[in-house]
């Protein structure tokens, strides 16, 4: 799913905290206006106390940290692939086996988002372990899809990489723009979509099942999917921005990872949907 940790309350208290902290350095280095009213005689020059000055992110260094990301998914993601059984056949039936030790990597991968939501300087470590755990799962996942749709996973990353770029093309050239208005949309679809795989999955458990998820009507879960891919990437306009809107406000370095993390979850949400949707077309 789109990532979590791009909140605007969390930007704005963070960039608070941070622009706070710089005024407190500013001050206790004597840098601050003198309070109105107050009059003191003159001190010897001096550099002043050391201030607790902490490195801005930069756009490049968000691009390090994203890089770094996407290949420990990738190298987690092989072994995934390889852990994974399949094809075999079973009373003349090609089968597939998800092993058990990827869905544990699912609920550890979105609990490091969660974390790294709540405490962004940890961003740094939760990221790693974010790749390596889903990244896991999104090997055993695709491994599935192969399986079954011969290329599809390669017709898959390609279409991903193609909407990732078009999509930078179209927000650097403010074809899009992201507006108050705009982001409040997307996020509202994208926090929809989750509730309603939150009750899909809850369905399952019951032997239940939502027709246009599982392809039961296939005209519908090819709109429904399309939708989704659609939204997945108004999610990279949103994380395009923060990235944008961060750098130049001076966060600290720490958000480099933090921004990182949100566009990989993004990546991955955009691709696990793409395969979902060209399996259907397949059909």
């Amino acid at each position: 799913m789109s990532n979590p940790v791009f909140k605007e309350e969390s930007f704005q208290a963070a960039s608070q905290s941070f622009n706070a902290g710089r005024a407190s350095s500013a001050g206790q280095a004597g840098w601050a206006a003198p309070t109105a009213g107050t009059h003191t005689a003159p001190q010897p020059v001096s550099d002043g106390p050391v201030s607790g000055w902490q490195k801005a992110m930069t756009i490049n260094g968000t691009i390090t940290a994203s890089l770094v990301l996407l290949v420990l998914l990738l190298v987690s993601a092989s072994f995934g692939w390889s852990a994974a059984t399949g094809p075999t056949l079973e009373n003349g039936v090609e089968t597939y086996q998800f092993p058990p030790i990827a869905m544990v990597g699912i609920f550890v991968g979105f609990g490091a988002v969660m974390l790294s939501m709540f405490k962004p300087n940890l961003a740094k470590i939760f990221g790693p372990v974010y790749a390596i755990a889903y990244g896991y799962a999104v090997g055993a996942i695709s491994k599935g899809y192969e399986t079954f749709y011969n290329g599809i996973v390669l017709q898959a990353v390609l279409a991903t990489a193609s909407v990732f770029f078009v999509m930078l093309v179209l927000y650097r050239t403010r074809i899009i723009k992201v507006t108050d208005k705009f982001r409040r949309a997307v996020i509202f679809a994208t926090l929809g979509v989750m509730v309603l795989y939150l009750g899909s999955f809850i369905f399952s458990l019951f032997g239940g099942s939502l027709p246009f998820l599982n392809g039961d009507n296939m005209l519908l879960s090819i709109l429904f999917s399309v939708f989704v891919c659609g939204l997945a990437a108004m999610n990279l306009a949103l994380d395009f921005d923060f990235i944008e809107r961060a750098t130049n406000a001076g966060m600290p370095k720490a958000y480099e990872w933090v921004a990182a993390l949100g566009l990989v979850v993004t990546l991955v949400w955009l691709y696990l949907e793409l395969l979902r949707l060209l399996s259907y077309l397949r059909q």
